[in-house]
C-alpha cells in the first residue's frame, strides 16, 4: 500500500513519512497542491494519503490582510485538501482506503492573530465531515487530524514566545495521523494535544434539521 504525502518536507510531512515505507513526497516547488493540473498529471494508484500541505499568514487585522496572501493560504489550505480529495477518490486501490486531512485545532476554535488560516481550517473539517459520506460508498475514509501547537516553522518566534501551552513534537503528531489513517469510522476530526489524541464531538445543531 503505497501512501501520499503533501507537504512531505515539512516538519509534520516529514515526519509522517518517516513512518511510511516509499512514501510519495509532493511538495512546492515542483507540486503545488492548489493547482487541479498538477493532481490531474500525478499518476500511479494510491491506498492511503495525508493531505497536509499548509501555511500561516498571520495578518490579525483584516482591514490590512493582503488579497494575494489570501489566495495563497486558500490555495494550500483548502484547494489542496479539496483538489486532492477529488483526484485520489478515482485513484485509490479498487478495495478502497483512506484520506487524512491535516486541519488544526484553529478548525475547531478561532485562532484571532491568524484569522485566514483559521478559516481555511475550519473548512477543511467541514469539507472532510461532508464529504465522507459519499466517499464512504466507493469504500474511502476520510477523516482530519486537528492537532494543536506544533514544534514546526509555522508557528513564528513571536508567537512561540507568548504560548502558555507546550509545543507538541512533529513525531507525536505524525503517529497520530497513522492512527487516524486506520480508523474504521469516517469523517471524523481527532484532536491532538501533549499526550492526548482523541474524536472531537460535535454538538447537534438544536431545533428540527
Amino acid at each position: 500500500m503505497r501512501a501520499l504525502v503533501t507537504g512531505g518536507r515539512g516538519g509534520i510531512g516529514t515526519a509522517i513519512c518517516a513512518l511510511l515505507d516509499d512514501p510519495l513526497v509532493l511538495d512546492l516547488p515542483e507540486f503545488d497542491v492548489g493547482d487541479p493540473e498538477a493532481w490531474r498529471a500525478l499518476e500511479g494508484e494510491f491506498g492511503a494519503a495525508f493531505l497536509n500541505a499548509g501555511i500561516g499568514i498571520g495578518h490579525p487585522d483584516v482591514a490590512e490582510l493582503p488579497e494575494v496572501e489570501y489566495r495563497r493560504i486558500v490555495g494550500a489550505n483548502l484547494d489542496g485538501v479539496v483538489f486532492g480529495t477529488r483526484e485520489l477518490a478515482k485513484r485509490l486501490m479498487p478495495s478502497g482506503g483512506s484520506i487524512v486531512a491535516t486541519s488544526s485545532l484553529a478548525g475547531l476554535t478561532a485562532m484571532p492573530f491568524d484569522p485566514a488560516y483559521t478559516a481555511t481550517k475550519h473548512a477543511v473539517v467541514g469539507w472532510v465531515r461532508a464529504a465522507a459520506p459519499a466517499l464512504a460508498a466507493r469504500g474511502i475514509r476520510l477523516n482530519a487530524l486537528c492537532p494543536g501547537f506544533t514544534d514546526t516553522p509555522i508557528v513564528e518566534a513571536e508567537l512561540r514566545e507568548n504560548l502558555e501551552v507546550p509545543l507538541i513534537g512533529p513525531s507525536f503528531v505524525a503517529e497520530a495521523a497513522l492512527r487516524v489513517l486506520k480508523d474504521e469510522e469516517t469523517g471524523r476530526a481527532w484532536v491532538v494535544q501533549p499526550n492526548n489524541v482523541v474524536p472531537f464531538r460535535f454538538q447537534g445543531v438544536p431545533g428540527p434539521r
